[in-house]
């Protein structure tokens, strides 16, 4: 059982939801997870309100029921995939067409509660935590102009901005995703062809080199065919790269930001995905944006699990 003695050690609660999965683990001061605390179940574009609930109530559940005997739960943290309504506590992830302004943050303080926990719960977008993790204990450590990026199935972000985190009225500021990118066509996406991610993320990535010849259907087996010297893959690997680098320098020209600290399955294809980026940079105009460090994440799969605890642990960050 927990205990509230002072000499207890503190946990936040954290769940990470997306398009395919909703995670949950107890993270400690250090953004260390507690072994044996990490759960997941699928979510969807399939799943039903009530199969949404049972995932995202099973795994806080489980994370709940692995808490040390020493422990105390202070708080628990939800990164969710957007648009969100952080005021109201709302959710409408893009590629879950069940929940539209579901309203996760009470859902999970119901279940909070029913845990016996009487303890802050805060949503923000799944972008805001994924760079609040990178800020904390990853590649962002001591830069405080700073946007973290996923490029995964699509491409989000986040931002903290004076050693502030940047969440806008709604929520839903940083979604790099969403930025329109000139003279470059992407596929069908929810909204533009000319966003970013219709152009960059990885299943978009892989439909354009399939019009022009690449037999696979994965992000996998493009990067395996970039690593075998396939001119295809080659000029999709490029094409990606200079979308996302025009869309960093654009958001540096704006933001005057000092790194860019970049995570998700597809931003693992190759190493030289990055040289595309920085070469968009490196011949910009303005010399304030050609400062822009573009860097690979330093956390593993559990960022954005240590993510959704930071908005706990780090909450004097938040607005």
């Amino acid at each position: 059982m927990p205990t509230d003695s002072p000499a207890a050690a503190l946990y936040a609660l954290a769940v990470d939801f997306g398009g395919t999965k909703v995670e949950a683990a107890l993270v400690d001061v250090d953004g260390r997870l507690v072994d044996g605390s990490r759960h997941r179940r699928p979510t969807g574009r399939t799943a039903t309100v009530p199969e949404l609930e049972a995932s995202v109530g099973g795994v806080v559940r489980a994370a709940f029921a692995a808490l040390p005997a020493d422990g105390r739960i202070v708080g628990v943290g939800i990164g969710s995939a957007g648009p969100i309504d952080r005021r109201q506590g709302l959710v409408s992830p893009l590629n879950v067409p069940h929940w539209r302004d579901y309203p996760m943050r009470d859902y999970v303080a119901g279940v909070a509660a029913e845990l016996g926990l009487d303890v802050p719960v805060t949503l923000e977008m799944d972008g805001v935590a994924i760079t609040l993790a990178e800020h904390w204990v990853g590649a962002a450590q001591g830069v405080d102009n700073v946007m973290g990026m996923v490029i995964s199935t699509g491409i989000g972000g986040g931002l903290i901005v004076g050693g502030r985190v940047i969440t806008g009225p709604t929520g839903n500021a940083g979604h790099i995703g969403h930025v329109e990118v000139g003279e470059i066509r992407g596929e069908d996406t929810f909204g533009s062809r000319y966003a970013l991610e219709a152009m960059a993320s990885g299943p978009h990535t892989v439909a354009w080199a399939r019009r022009e010849g690449f037999e696979g259907t994965t992000g996998e087996e493009l990067a395996a065919s970039y690593a075998a010297g396939e001119p295809v893959a080659h000029e999709a690997i490029a094409r990606t790269g200079k979308a996302v680098g025009h869309a960093i320098a654009s958001a540096t020209a704006l933001l005057d930001l000092e790194l860019v600290a970049i995570g998700g399955g597809f931003s693992h294809a190759t190493p030289d995905l990055f040289d595309h980026m920085r070469a968009v940079i490196e011949h910009h105009y303005f010399p304030f944006v050609r400062k822009v460090r573009i860097v690979p994440s330093a956390l593993s799969s559990e960022g954005p699990l240590i993510g959704a605890a930071a908005l706990i642990h780090r909450a004097h960050l938040l607005p």
